[in-house]
């Protein structure tokens, strides 16, 4: 049995790949959703980028053997600093639609300045020095696909974001050395970032296998059944 480590992006936890989680458990897969430190339900928002990275590194090195390891979105740059610390515990890692970024760079440096000065600004107002998660956001850039009733759902588990995820440099040059087996899982839908930017960023660490799924970027939610299809061939491939 394969043994499956699910880490969520920025505004997300554990509870948001329960769709796929029970799917893959169906197919016969163990699964373990990770929450990243500040991003629990009662979590103080007072955490390091360090926090994560050694959380991450703490999960995979406690698995009895090799796990596959899937990272959405802004998971992709934390799985970046954490995986070579722990490559031998590393099966394969599925990006999905994720944030890959080039050494010394942080996402915020490849974020319009009006968007990333206003998340900054909320994160100040917020007094946490957490973003908010706004849900016009989430209707036209993450969930476009999702009902009226999807969304409101998935609003009830996101959480103010610690802003220091989007703003702390990758140092990248060790994951550049790895040689972990690495797959896209690449949502076709997605209009969170412009088109082809998460193909890039993607590619830029090598001509590595990709399986595409038709739906936006919040597929793991919105769109769970085709979503898993897409992940399982992933797996497999």
């Amino acid at each position: 049995m394969k043994k499956i480590l699910l880490l969520h992006g920025a505004w997300h936890n554990g509870k948001c790949w329960d769709k796929v989680s029970a799917i893959l458990n169906e197919k016969g897969y163990e699964t373990e959703a990770l929450t990243l430190p500040g991003n629990g339900e009662n979590d103080s928002k007072d955490v390091t980028y360090e926090d994560y990275v050694n959380y991450v590194c703490d999960k995979i090195r406690a698995q009895d053997g090799k796990v596959i390891v899937v990272g959405h979105s802004s998971a992709g740059h934390v799985l970046q600093m954490a995986l070579p610390k722990v490559a031998d515990k590393v099966e394969k890692v599925i990006f999905n639609n994720a944030w890959l970024l080039p050494d010394n760079k942080s996402q915020f440096d490849f974020v319009p300045d009006e968007i990333k000065n206003g998340m900054r600004q909320a994160a100040v107002a917020s007094g946490t020095g957490a973003i908010p998660i706004d849900p016009m956001f989430v209707r036209t850039m993450l969930a476009t696909q999702a009902s009226d009733e999807l969304i409101e759902e998935l609003m009830k588990l996101l959480v103010e974001q610690p802003l220091i995820i989007m703003e702390t440099p990758v140092q990248a040059k060790a994951f550049a050395e790895m040689k972990i087996p690495m797959v896209l899982l690449y949502c076709t839908k997605d209009v969170s970032v412009p088109p082809g930017a998460f193909m890039g960023m993607f590619k830029a660490w090598g001509d590595n296998p990709v399986v595409e799924v038709e739906c936006d970027h919040e597929g793991l939610f919105t769109a769970p059944e085709a979503y898993t299809e897409g992940l399982i061939k992933a797996i497999n491939i």
